[in-house]
């Protein structure tokens, strides 16, 4: 038989820790509603600067600037050092969200291994940084509290490194990965060829006519560095805010499953005690009955 102690300290736990997953349920909800304002109000700024960057690339088959073209826009298909910029969040409790993304970088580390091709990794996010350090994967750069409050000049400050980096001749290729926000119950794996700048399907006519298209002086050079640099900035800082609405979003429905899930538990507990407490009574009444006969 079941001990009613064990039983009734079990059901006082688990309704605890349902009392602890529904408030976090709820905080979750409040800082995904901000976070989801965040994302919608920069989401247009950053789509529209995307189609005119790609547009731009795909139309334009070489830059000149100052004589010499600009790697930015430039396509390498046999690149020998890449860098994934991915982000994770800094606390877990949000169900498979961190997990999607660390498959999709491993993925990509499995296409270039055997390869001429180096990758390095740029972790955003705890979660991330303590699963490749576990693994014993080395990352070139590690920030922590970025994912969780961030904000424009942080996510220049990251992405300004590995801009330069590729300016440079460090690297040839970036990869921008995260887990997105779609709608409330459901996150969207993100990955985008963040540099060279990738191109979007045009119409071939229209793709001809501009393809003799140059820039030239100083002047043009400064604006379409800014431009760029602009570009990759703000991807970058969406990225982040996108991943924080995303990360809330997956976080509120784990709360969610697990208060369900307590609630579930605490019923099948509660009918375990009440057998075990039918059970202990019959028992005694039988005692009593056998007792007043053995007295007869």
């Amino acid at each position: 038989m079941a001990n009613l102690k064990d039983i009734k300290r079990n059901i006082i736990s688990v309704k605890n820790t349902q009392k602890t997953t529904k408030a976090m349920k709820l905080v979750s909800t409040a800082k995904l509603k901000r976070a989801e304002e965040a994302a919608k109000k920069s989401k247009e700024y950053a789509v529209k600067l995307n189609e005119m960057l790609s547009e731009i690339s795909s139309k334009i088959n070489k830059f000149k600037v100052g004589g010499s073209t600009s790697r930015f826009f430039e396509e390498n298909d046999s690149p020998k050092v890449v860098d994934i910029i991915f982000v994770t969040a800094d606390k877990g409790l949000c169900g498979g969200f961190n997990i999607q993304t660390i498959k999709r970088v491993k993925s990509i580390m499995d296409e270039y291994e055997g390869t001429s091709t180096k990758v390095r990794l740029r972790a955003i996010g705890r979660k991330g940084i303590d699963f490749f350090r576990f693994q014993g994967i080395e990352l070139l750069e590690k920030e922590i509290g970025v994912s969780s409050a961030p904000t424009y000049d942080k996510a220049k400050e990251v992405i300004d490194k590995t801009v330069e980096d590729f300016v440079n001749g460090e690297s040839d290729k970036v990869i921008l990965i995260h887990n997105g926000y779609l709608n409330m119950i459901t996150q969207e794996l993100k990955q985008i060829g963040l540099i060279p700048v990738e191109t979007i399907k045009i119409d071939a006519k229209e793709e001809a006519d501009n393809s003799m298209m140059e820039i030239e002086g100083d002047e043009d050079e400064k604006v379409l560095d800014s431009l760029v640099r602009k570009y990759f900035e703000y991807n970058m800082y969406y990225a982040l805010i996108d991943s924080l609405a995303a990360e809330h979003s997956a976080r509120m429905q784990a709360m969610d499953n697990a208060t369900n899930n307590a609630s579930e538990k605490v019923n099948e507990l509660t009918i375990q005690y009440n057998k075990a407490r039918q059970e202990a009574i019959t028992t005694e009444l039988i005692e009593i009955i056998s007792g007043m006969e053995s007295l007869k």
